[in-house]
């Protein structure tokens, strides 16, 4: 019989869960596997279950997953964040980096088809807003043409680099096709899209639903608290939101559309109004980089990458001198070659540089 052993890693995030399974003896099946927008809160028992259904339900997905180049380096990216202090945060960004359809195809199986992650409940941290705080009138039909977000509240979901959001009206319904960056740690990007429609809610029109999605059957609900639409360049809407899936009811942010790529100063008085009214304060909203330029010269992205390797080396060095004072001269013999080595890296640092360029 298989034996199952199974560590559920929990985190508060909207994007991704961190779950590695275990299976000893001749086979060892080792996975940390994303779960695009859902949550995995889950406790021992909940573990088992879950662990059990995957094995039994979703054993196709699964292998699936774990073979596949992009999942199995979201695996390496994801060990990486054990323990820091930043490890949520750490776990979404692997997320964003090593997106693909395999994921998504397991998430459908283990979280929509087959249930297997248990679905996180709303801890009220995102509340539905009183009617009575958001605009009275609002035109869909205002909210065509190209929008930059260019500030938000959720620091992992509202703030990435270049949010330029296009919209039109189709059938009475407001469809936003979505693009925004995921930096790579050598200072390259991903871009990534979406397509989002919405409905508006007939006695509120500051109410905007995006219902009726297949993938994760995931809801999102738009409060608009302000907005001013004159086609002017301190155009604005004051978005907030909380939505739901299979997997999570409860998440949520707040962003704020401009014509303007960078954010109106003269309109921050209106949003700080607007967003006192949901219990935010807008001082801790995040500025957005809505320049949109060109990936960096290969040349300095391989700089990027090597100082990044030096910056490790020269943390372990450091802490190995920190030993040579407690432990006397054994260690410092060793410290002295890793000093040396380090200098014969920059030494071939600079050859290689030299080479390319």
């Amino acid at each position: 019989m298989l034996k199952i052993e199974i560590e559920i890693t929990k985190t508060e995030g909207w994007h991704w869960r961190q779950t590695h399974f275990v299976c000893p003896k001749n086979t060892i099946l080792a996975a940390v596997l994303s779960f695009a927008k859902s949550g995995l809160a889950a406790d021992a028992v909940d573990a088992l279950k879950t662990c059990t259904c995957l094995l039994k339900e979703c054993r196709l997905e699964l292998a699936k997953c774990i073979a596949n180049p992009s999942c199995a380096a979201n695996v390496a990216c994801l060990q990486t964040c054990n323990n820091r202090p930043d490890e949520t945060e750490c776990q979404i960004k692997c997320g964003d980096l090593f997106e693909n359809s395999v994921v998504d195809e397991f998430n459908e199986c283990a979280v929509s088809r087959k249930k297997c992650v248990p679905r996180k409940s709303d801890v009220g941290e995102f509340p539905v807003p009183d009617p009575a705080v958001l605009v009275e009138n609002f035109n869909m039909a205002d909210f065509s043409g190209k929008w930059f977000i260019t500030s938000g509240l959720n620091p992992t979901f509202d703030a990435f680099d270049c949010q330029l959001h296009e919209f039109h009206i189709e059938s009475n319904k407001l469809v936003g096709n979505l693009s925004w960056r995921i930096k790579t740690p050598d200072t390259g990007f991903f871009t990534r899209s979406a397509v989002q429609k919405f409905v508006q809610d007939p006695e509120h029109p500051g109410i905007l639903y995006n219902h009726d999605n297949e993938y994760l059957h995931y809801q999102d609900d738009w409060y608009i608290l302000s907005s001013k639409i004159e086609n002017k360049q301190d155009d604005y809407v004051f978005v907030y939101y909380q939505g739901r899936n299979d997997a999570w009811d409860g998440y949520g942010g707040a962003v704020v559309y401009t014509r303007s790529a960078v954010l109106p100063e003269s309109i921050v008085p209106e949003l700080e109004k607007a967003a006192k009214s949901v219990g935010r304060d807008f001082s801790k909203f995040i500025r957005t980089d809505n320049t949109c330029g060109p990936e960096p010269p290969l040349v300095e992205r391989l700089e990027k990458t090597v100082e990044e390797g030096e910056k490790t080396i020269i943390k372990e060095v450091e802490e190995i001198e920190e030993k040579v004072e407690m432990v006397g001269k054994t260690e410092l013999s060793l410290f002295q070659r890793l000093t040396e080595g380090f200098q014969e890296l920059q030494k071939r640092r600079g050859k290689f540089l030299k080479r390319i360029k």
